[in-house]
């Protein structure tokens, strides 16, 4: 058996991002929660202020003998916008910046590898501000974020906007969606 890996990514509204990264092959843990901002310990309400800088984030613990970083990477460029500064949709606030937040020097390569591939390429027809940061001041969410998607399907927004990214994951996904 490998070593599992970590990693935190910020693609909007954690609920959407942790919809989609659960039904990854080789992902085996998603924890939503809050990270690279100066408040310790921040609660949902304080991250919605914008004042403590954190990021909704999705921390994901992944086997690489299953699935690569390049992979899980392409799989979130997918699922969200990174040409949307500070925003996702109707998500607005610097909690909802595209983000990035490795934990080894690695991964930073392979992230800032892809993004300059996508950009050379014009991939996204915009300018890419997906940060790519070493991951820091983390924090679980709130104990209710945890799983929302599956505990609620059928809220609204769950209907309108984390369905829809489900979807196009297990359209463009399929052989990375777990059995």
């Amino acid at each position: 058996m490998s070593d599992l890996q970590t990693i935190a990514l910020g693609g909007g509204c954690f609920w959407c991002t942790e919809a989609v990264y659960v039904k990854v092959r080789g992902v085996t843990d998603v924890e939503s929660g809050y990270a690279n901002g100066t408040v310790k310990q921040p609660s949902y309400e304080q991250v919605c202020t914008g004042n403590t800088g954190h990021s909704e984030v999705v921390k994901l613990t992944y086997d690489p003998a299953q699935i690569t970083l390049r992979q899980i990477l392409e799989i979130f460029f997918v699922v969200h916008d990174p040409t949307q500064l500070n925003r996702q949709g109707n998500d607005t606030g610097t909690q909802y910046r595209s983000g990035i937040y490795y934990t080894t020097e690695e991964q930073k390569q392979v992230a800032d590898d892809l993004i300059r591939e996508m950009s050379q390429d014009k991939l996204f027809g915009q300018p890419i501000v997906t940060e790519v940061e070493p991951l820091t001041n983390y924090w679980p969410a709130e104990e209710y974020h945890q799983d929302f998607f599956e505990k609620n399907p059928y809220q609204g927004y769950c209907l309108a906007v984390a369905a829809p990214k489900v979807a196009k994951f297990r359209k463009t996904f399929t052989d990375l969606v777990k059995a």
